[in-house]
């Protein structure tokens, strides 16, 4: 299977990073194919709600950023796992450009599951980053939900979490 991971960390070697490391470990170990795109490290504006992709641009973006690289990872991709830290109880906002950015695809073709990953300081911080990812993300897109993974003060890069993540990566199918 086809994987494409949407990294909302600005830190390279964080929690969310950890997270995503140990998942991608574990699915490669499986004979999964894992993209990762470090989105805070790349220029990526919000939507500019103009349906430029939807009325000329037959599914392609008027604005030429560093989304351009991750359209065809997203037309090929077959699952998606959205990662971020938790800022105000929400993804990132580098993540947030990302998924907003998707609907110029309206519907990425062979996309059909999804996850989410999520660290933070304190506990008890995900209710909004779940409820988009549940009740917008996946509705919206029909995608199987393969799981939550959530972490918080000293759970986040511990070995009980990072070996949850790997055998995850391992079981899918």
């Amino acid at each position: 299977m086809r994987i494409l991971v949407l990294n909302g960390s600005p830190r390279l070697n964080g929690n969310t990073a950890a997270m995503v490391n140990a998942f991608a470990e574990g699915a490669k170990e499986a004979g999964h194919q894992v993209d990762v795109i470090a989105v805070c490290r790349k220029k990526i504006a919000g939507c500019l709600a103009c349906e430029y992709c939807h009325t000329k641009g037959n599914r392609h973006c008027v604005q030429q950023d560093d989304m351009q690289e991750v359209y065809p990872l997203l037309d090929e991709a077959e699952m998606i796992v959205l990662a971020s830290p938790v800022y105000y109880h929400s993804f990132s906002g580098q993540l947030q450009c990302a998924i907003n950015r998707i609907y110029a695809l309206d519907k990425p073709q062979k996309l059909k599951k999804a996850a989410l990953l999520l660290s933070s300081g304190s506990d008890n911080v995900y209710g909004g980053a779940i409820y988009e990812y549940q009740n917008s993300f996946l509705d919206y897109l029909k995608l199987e939900d393969m799981g939550i993974f959530t972490a918080f003060g000293k759970q986040n890069q511990s070995e009980e979490l990072l070996n949850r993540l790997r055998e995850f990566g391992k079981s899918l199918k």
